[in-house]
């Protein structure tokens, strides 16, 4: 499988079961999503916000539940493998993506994972272990927590700089280099944090030793 990046914003995802599985699937997509939760019970304590709906499905109701809400993605989450199943089929009969909570390793067309998934910022890390070890999944992702913080705010500050480059007379390579830089620059790292002036004077030395300082 192909690691992607899709953008939910004004989307539905539609998760079938209200389970510990179901919550956790809801809250990941809540933040950007309108997300429905169609279960017989809600025994978790945070859904993200999600819309509840209690009812309990039979497999013949799933493609009325499509229509209900139009989604992007359907989550199939109960512990009934035909209401699963027919999640996944209406999904597949409409061009919806589905992610089937209860498979792991290989997948049908149109079928997506849900990977761990580190955040700072506007900086995300995803990791997948194919279904093989969600402990490992789980173990990397918070190694890989430690190692790319202040990477968020890294990454709104050169995105200013690259706006700030252009209107200075820098070739493009000059201006790669600067901000790469910058990026490798032990120092701004450091100083990410303590006040945008100490910040900024770090990143301008780090420019000038860089480009020259006639630039």
């Amino acid at each position: 499988m192909i690691p992607l990046y899709h953008d939910f914003t004004d989307e539905t995802v539609l998760v079938v079961g209200g389970g510990p599985v179901g919550a956790r699937k809801a809250r990941r997509f809540a933040r950007e999503a309108d997300v429905v939760v169609v279960s017989p019970e809600f025994p978790a304590d945070d859904y993200g916000g999600a819309e509840r709906v209690r009812a309990a499905p039979e497999p013949d109701d799933i493609p009325a539940w499509f229509d209900r809400t139009d989604p992007g993605l359907a989550v199939a989450a109960t512990n009934d493998d035909a209401v699963n199943e027919a999640v996944e089929s209406v999904a597949q009969e409409r061009g919806v993506l589905v992610n089937r909570a209860d498979h792991s390793g290989s997948r049908d067309l149109g079928s997506v994972v849900v990977p761990a998934t580190v955040r700072d910022g506007d900086v995300v890390v995803s990791i997948s272990t194919g279904g093989a070890s969600p402990a490992l999944s789980k173990e990397l992702r918070k190694r890989i927590e430690s190692e790319i913080e202040g990477a968020g705010e890294m990454a709104d500050l050169t995105a200013e700089l690259r706006t700030d480059l252009k209107a200075r007379d820098l070739s493009a390579a000059e201006r790669r280099t600067a901000v790469r830089a910058v990026v490798q620059s032990p120092q701004v790292w450091k100083d990410l944090g303590t006040g945008r002036f100490k910040r900024q004077r770090t990143v301008d030395a780090v420019i000038d030793t860089a480009l020259g300082d006639n630039k």
